[in-house]
């Protein structure tokens, strides 16, 4: 094993859905892991973006969205997300 390398336990299960998941996008285990890491934003990330979309959001509108709004908008969002993963699921 190379010195930038490591392993990782999972359950047989888990590594039986990773199989079947990795050869469905023609792809292996570790570019699947690898792919998911670094295209699946962190906590601190996210509040990165969401302070920068603030940011230009008070630029564009001449102030900042309210509390309520800003509720409103991650509601939609995650209803919005769930309804992809929801459609990929039932795929």
């Amino acid at each position: 094993m190379a010195a930038d390398e490591t392993s990782i336990k999972v359950s047989t299960a888990a590594r039986d859905r990773l199989a079947q998941l990795a050869a469905e996008h023609g792809t292996t285990i570790r570019s699947l892991v690898e792919d998911l890491a670094q295209s699946t934003p962190t906590q601190a990330e996210y509040s990165e973006r969401a302070e920068l979309a603030r940011t230009e959001l008070a630029s564009a509108l001449g102030s900042a969205p309210s509390p309520e709004a800003e509720a409103k908008a991650k509601a939609l969002l995650e209803r919005l997300g769930a309804n992809v993963h929801n459609q990929r699921s039932a795929a």
